[in-house]
């Protein structure tokens, strides 16, 4: 498994969409559980698992998976702002190995809620991925 670079991985995430995107792919393909879950709140729900999670069984998900090696690659289709609230749509196409060692394609679409922090800097509320289509890619 290779992980990607992140010595210089700015993981300050802005009200702009694509450098949301760009943030969130780098540290999920970093392999790097730990990294990932810095962007989100502490109470945040996270579905990645497939099921909503929060607090410490939020960080194990999805330290377990990034361990795994997957590849996500994601698109923004649309994005509002208001206030201190930012609603992200991505498209996204994820590569991970099954449990029985073959690898898989799931691509989808995922919502994502991110709230401005009283330090102004922006957070992970939700994220809520929904698989529409699975391809097994062999082993």
């Amino acid at each position: 498994m290779t992980q990607t670079d992140v010595s210089n991985l700015s993981l300050e995430l802005t009200d702009d969409p694509e450098t949301q995107n760009a943030v969130f792919l780098a540290a999920f393909n970093s392999g790097r559980g730990d990294l990932f879950d810095l962007l989100y709140r502490s109470d945040a729900i996270s579905n990645l698992s497939g099921r909503p999670l929060t607090g410490a069984a939020r960080t194990e998900a999805i330290t377990k998976l990034l361990a795994t090696g997957p590849k996500l690659h994601s698109v923004v289709r649309d994005s509002v702002v208001a206030g201190d609230t930012s609603l992200i749509i991505v498209g996204f196409e994820l590569e991970v190995t099954a449990e029985d060692g073959t690898r898989q394609r799931i691509t989808g679409r995922c919502t994502d809620v991110l709230v401005r922090e009283p330090d102004g800097k922006w957070i992970m509320a939700v994220d809520r991925p929904v698989a529409e289509h699975t391809e097994t890619l062999g082993a």
